[in-house]
């Protein structure tokens, strides 16, 4: 190329000198566009700095703290929204800065400020695009945690729907772009299928159906999911698309990051990850979705999506792209990987991004058990939530514990039921003796990874989805054996004796871990009473470690472990027979009223009605206990 470039000016040399100035202006211009062309493939940024500084989120596994407001977010009067850019609602200029809090001293507009309208919406725009979720004030941790990683990502072209005046006024304190969706909700978390809930979904298709005629392209979020990589340049991968969603598909159908192929998906269209461009057949698919759930408030948001778009499907729009025509034959829609834009199953149980080698775009927590917490505790375990600084320093400190599992209860034999609940009994045995260590000790219990041989579905199934990516075993998530909203929830203390903190498995690794928890750390060493320097001695080893004999008493861990009190984590290299029980047969009683409740079930066996098994925390007390599902409707309850 560059000795083509000599030849062509040797040439031009011996031409006219108005041929060897355009020569010179042409070399010129295509030096100085290469300049700017390898500048920005090779900058390690192509937006501004974030206020932290910090990388984006590429990866899942990553999170990083929500900067401290001046202000509270509890009682707080609602102000006005951040100033509109002086720029177009196109976006060139840069947009209102996020986290950034107002000034305490605002004046409280009124509500009319954040109302719906083009002009509010084109402040937020960028490149034609706004990414939106929406909820009430219970989700609020849910949606600080979704503006984060949007933020980290370098994202600002964002806003939220606040369904309540108390999550309005606390986001924007906050300095988060909030508008008001009018919908005066409860501030209280609503239940999944309640009719509270059909609410919320019929409140998101009437947001679209009025956001589409602004012109704008909307990338619709549930709160309940993270965006760990930018997913705007796939999604401008196909500018022919309508709509592009995600779906409940577990059975991958590509490999690599293109579209699923369409006729392959038999799973539902899932509306919590979906990105919309304001076409004419997206606005009449939007304003028809809308008439009828407003028609009949029984009909589930996604299953009235998945109802009219499917009414037709086919043919594909080309060969290529993935895309095809469904709803009135004009629509063009994709469906997104589900291998990298992960539902709960994908991310959580099979890992397909990581099996795949591929990036994850985004993680949404369906597929999941335990209400709200589970959902929470989920994004805890893939360390992707916000939480306080006050989460990784609870009072009292931590306790933790490593597994021990034979090789030949995790490995060895068929997976099946029996295998499966082995396995598990094995470690909800050590559970049950941390747990009562710390309650014993007033710490909050680490939770250990639990490894299954089963996965747990709604129905009927041999073990995994057939097709699935599944590995057996796999650690599977806390919510697939143990009730977490139960675990989380507030009991009675005279009847279920105190409550026992707990934090995911994960926790000692997240890197918003303070110094100081991370460097006040006591390793303990179970021994046998009786062999060398095995005493119950406070006195710890020249490497810190502390000897402890098996078979403690309630008063031994008092007496050796109150020496500890400012050590921040306890880690016992082995918990079996830590612990023989509490001294106070009354304490002991509540607390096994309280740990019986915390166990959930496995579902489900085939061709079984029903077909789900209850775990019993304290299996190992019923001699000829076996997993098998209720025989009666008397017997189905959970283990007594």
């Amino acid at each position: 190329m560059v000795e083509g470039w000599r030849n062509g000016f040797r040439e031009a040399t011996n031409s006219k000198p108005l041929f060897v100035t355009i020569y010179a202006t042409v070399i010129i211009g295509v030096l100085v566009s290469s300049f700017y062309v390898f500048s920005a493939i090779y900058s390690p940024t192509n937006g501004s700095t974030s206020w932290l500084s910090s990388p984006p989120l590429s990866t899942a596994g990553r999170i990083h703290k929500l900067p401290q407001d001046n202000a509270t977010s509890q009682s707080l009067p609602v102000a006005l929204p951040p100033p509109a850019p002086e720029e177009e609602a196109k976006g060139k200029s840069s947009l209102g800065k996020i986290w950034v809090s107002p000034p305490k001293d605002k004046k409280m507009p009124p509500l009319e400020a954040f109302k719906l309208t083009k002009e509010l919406f084109g402040e937020r725009v960028k490149d034609n695009v706004i990414i939106v979720t929406f909820g009430n004030y219970a989700f609020m941790d849910f949606i600080l945690t979704w503006v984060k990683h949007l933020t980290d990502l370098d994202l600002s072209n964002i806003l939220v729907g606040a369904m309540d005046t108390k999550l309005l006024e606390a986001l924007y304190w906050k300095g988060v772009p909030v508008f008001d969706m009018g919908s005066h909700m409860s501030t209280v978390d609503v239940g999944w299928g309640s009719p509270t809930f059909h609410k919320m979904g019929r409140e998101k298709v009437i947001l679209i159906d009025s956001v589409l005629p602004f012109g704008y392209e909307l990338l619709m979020c549930d709160t309940d999911m993270v965006w760990l990589k930018n997913p705007l340049p796939y999604l401008a991968r196909y500018p022919d698309a309508d709509v592009l969603t995600s779906s409940d598909q577990v059975v991958p159908t590509v490999v690599d990051d293109s579209l699923d192929i369409w006729q392959q998906v038999s799973g539902a269209y899932n509306i919590g990850i979906f990105h919309w461009r304001p076409s004419e057949s997206a606005k009449k698919l939007a304003k028809e979705w809308k008439d009828i759930l407003i028609a009949d408030d029984k009909v589930w948001d996604q299953n009235g999506f998945n109802e009219i778009v499917r009414r037709q499907l086919g043919p594909s729009v080309d060969g290529d792209s993935g895309l095809f025509y469904a709803y009135d034959g004009n629509l063009k829609v994709g469906i997104l990987p589900a291998s990298i834009f992960c539902s709960g199953h994908t991310y959580f149980v099979q890992a397909m991004y990581q099996q795949l080698r591929l990036e994850p775009y985004a993680l949404h927590t369906t597929f999941q058990y335990a209400g709200t917490e589970g959902k929470r505790h989920r994004l805890r375990e893939g360390m992707v939530f916000f939480d306080p600084p006050e989460y990784y320093d609870a009072p009292g400190g931590f306790v933790s514990f490593k597994p021990s599992i034979p090789k030949s209860m995790l490995l060895d034999g068929n997976h099946t039921i029996e295998s499966h609940f082995t396995l598990v009994n094995h470690q909800m045995k050590q559970i049950r003796s941390a747990l009562a260590i710390a309650s014993l000790l007033n710490r909050t219990l680490v939770m250990p990874p639990i490894w299954c041989r089963l996965d747990r579905l709604w129905f009927g199934h041999p073990g995994t989805l057939e097709g699935s990516m599944t590995r057996q075993p796999f650690i599977c998530p806390l919510d697939h054996v143990f009730e977490v909203n139960i675990m989380l929830k507030e009991m009675p203390e005279e009847e279920f004796g105190p409550g026992i903190g707990i934090r995911e498995y994960s926790f000692l690794d997240n890197p918003s871990l303070p110094k100081q928890v991370k460097e006040s750390w006591l390793d303990v060493q179970l021994c046998q009473e009786g062999k060398e320097g095995c005493v119950a001695s406070n006195i710890t080893s020249s490497s810190g470690v502390l000897k402890y004999p098996k078979r403690s008493n309630e008063d031994t861990f008092k007496a050796i472990f109150s020496s500890f009190n400012d050590v921040k984590v306890i880690k016992f290299s082995s918990i079996e027979d830590a612990f023989t029980g509490f001294s106070d047969k009354g304490r002991e009683e509540r607390f096994r009223r309280r740990v019986k409740r915390y166990v959930g079930i496995w579902c489900c066996e085939e061709n079984k009605t029903p077909g789900h098994i209850y775990y019993d925390m304290y299996w190992d007390e019923k001699p000829g206990w076996k997993p098998v599902p209720p025989q009666t409707p008397e017997e189905d309850h959970p283990p007594l």
